[in-house]
């Protein structure tokens, strides 16, 4: 035992005092030497080495020496006991190098199957300063490839869930300033209230803190690798001195929509104003780590059709009140596309085609556009897509990149290589609303006078009253009804269910206005646009 620290173990709760000696450096050496994939201690030929699935009795005494030996401070011994010590050491060692835990308490739950889950109770110091950290994390045991021993599966999540191969833990001065984010009211936006804020609120920290003129605090902080990516706070030892930073945000929206994707496993949403392209909410779920609803990119389905829709509408080729083809089928370039449950319309108009969400009505005019980059450059022209939006916090802006054949066909639908997000959709019908594009913003731009992106034109006035009139429709009579049936008041929808090649059951995607609101929202695995996402959307902008 190292000189400095005491282990004691109580009832299978394992406690380190580290004193004045710290843990040790991790020897590389060692860890080569004991096999990257096995642990240490490898088997001699003559030893039977085991192999199947490892037993409850392995999966708890590996856990038990792991825990243990990290508790202790001896992070190469607790490495040895993994699959991969020469990427567990450093990790480990960090704890107290980098995190600065002066205490550690660690409690085993029982085993469930082969993982344990377990609490720690560590306290953290920092020139003085001493705060309490718990959380809970867990650890998996596998079977060793070339030994057979029962081994830790080794992920840096181990130590601390949020922690990835990107990032350590760092305890110090922050490097910004606090912030106090309110919203358009005033009101005061914490991640504890509003979870899906967390990393939001960490990016406008690192860019604004600067500006507010706040004062940084001491902080135990997840420190990130890769390139914009802000520390993200785990434990805050001295609070510095927030200050205050407007948004653009809606406390009420930002409550319903929180509210609203909980519910579900992976969902997103978000609200923008479409007068004015202010960000009212975003919500994911989950609401820690990647920000799905601004930087995810997906196929997003039938919403997309109300770009395709503006495209056939300036160029002539449809009308709201004129008959369009709604065949069950249609073939282009040898690719197949049918509606949903191979419906067809015959001699209805365009208006019902979009309604009712007719795949093969927009199919069916892509001869005539004569243009294979035309939808693309009827997104970025109208609709701002893909202009480099500087919304305050990064973005993914969306992307419909040209293509021909059988690809550009379901780009017309929403599919193919098409890459949107909540954030785009809910522009995109914004846009439909208002008429001209208003690039999303979360802050005010006279905040830093950045540039604001811009749409080289708007919607034709005859062209955008048909587009909100068939909306309208979908919204009162179509496939979006039964979701906007609670709603109030000047509304329109579309729905969209996006096909993923490695899903049984496709991604619900769901956009629509009421009156100065537009929201979108898309639930994977959801199914069909109204059954899903549909709700959450319906939710959000009744709290308007």
């Amino acid at each position: 035992m190292r000189s400095g620290v005491k282990v004691a173990i109580v009832g299978g709760v394992f406690v380190v005092v580290a004193g004045g000696v710290g843990y040790g450096g991790y020897n590389l050496w060692q860890g080569i030497s004991g096999g990257a994939s096995d642990g240490v201690g490898g088997t001699s030929a003559t030893a039977e080495r085991k192999s199947g699935p490892v037993t409850p009795d392995e999966v708890t005494e590996t856990a038990k020496k792991f825990l243990e030996a990290w508790a202790s401070g001896s992070p190469e011994d607790a490495a040895q006991l993994t699959n991969n010590p020469v990427g567990a050491g450093p990790v480990v060692a960090g704890y107290k190098a980098g995190a600065g835990v002066s205490k550690a308490v660690i409690t085993p739950g029982a085993p469930v199957g082969t993982k344990v889950p377990f609490t720690v109770n560590a306290t953290v110091t920092f020139e003085g300063i001493s705060k309490p950290w718990t959380y809970t994390s867990q650890l998996t045991v596998v079977r060793g490839l070339s030994t057979g021993r029962p081994l830790v599966d080794w992920q840096p999540s181990v130590i601390h869930p949020r922690l990835t191969k990107t990032t350590t833990l760092r305890t110090g001065a922050a490097k910004s300033a606090e912030i106090k984010a309110v919203d358009r009211s005033g009101r005061e936006l914490t991640r504890e209230k509003y979870p899906s804020l967390g990393p939001v609120i960490d990016e406008l920290r690192t860019k604004y803190g600067a500006k507010t003129g706040g004062k940084a605090g001491i902080e135990t902080v997840l420190e990130s690798s890769e390139p914009n990516v802000p520390d993200s706070t785990l434990l805050t030892l001295r609070k510095g001195e927030p200050g205050k930073l407007q948004t653009t945000l809606d406390a009420d929206v930002q409550a319903a929509a929180e509210k609203a994707v909980k519910r579900y496993g992976q969902a997103s949403v978000v609200a923008v104003k479409p007068s004015t392209g202010e960000i009212r909410a975003v919500a994911n779920s989950p609401a820690a780590g990647f920000n799905t609803a601004f930087l995810g990119k997906q196929a997003p389905g039938s919403t997309l059709k109300i770009v395709t829709a503006a495209l056939l509408l300036e160029k002539g080729l449809v009308g709201a009140d004129r008959v369009a083809e709604c065949p069950k089928e249609a073939v282009y370039y040898s690719t197949r596309f049918h509606n949903l449950k191979n419906f067809g319309l015959d001699g209805k108009t365009f208006a019902e085609s979009f309604a009712r969400s007719c795949n093969t009505a927009f199919i069916k005019k892509i001869d005539d556009v004569k243009d294979d980059a035309a939808l693309g450059k009827e997104a970025a022209d109208v609709f701002g897509i893909g202009l480099d939006w500087q919304s305050g916090v990064q973005t993914f802006d969306g992307s419909i990149p040209a293509a021909d054949g059988g690809t550009a066909a379901a780009q017309y639908i929403g599919q193919g290589t098409v890459q949107m997000n909540v954030l785009n959709i809910a522009s995109i019908t914004a846009t439909a609303k208002h008429g001209t594009f208003k690039q999303p913003i979360i802050v005010p731009k006279s905040l830093d006078d950045r540039p604001i992106a811009q749409a080289a034109r708007s919607l034709p006035g005859s062209v955008g009253q048909q587009l909100r009139a068939m909306m309208k429709r979908t919204a009162t009579s179509g496939t979006a009804a039964q979701a906007m049936a609670g709603v109030s008041g000047d509304k329109g929808a579309k729905t969209g269910s996006a096909e993923v090649d490695d899903q049984e059951t496709s991604n619900s995607w769901f956009t629509a206005y009421a009156g100065d609101l537009a929201a979108a929202a898309v639930v994977q695995s959801g199914g069909h646009g109204g059954d899903a996402a549909g709700p959450v959307v319906a939710q959000v902008l009744n709290a308007r």
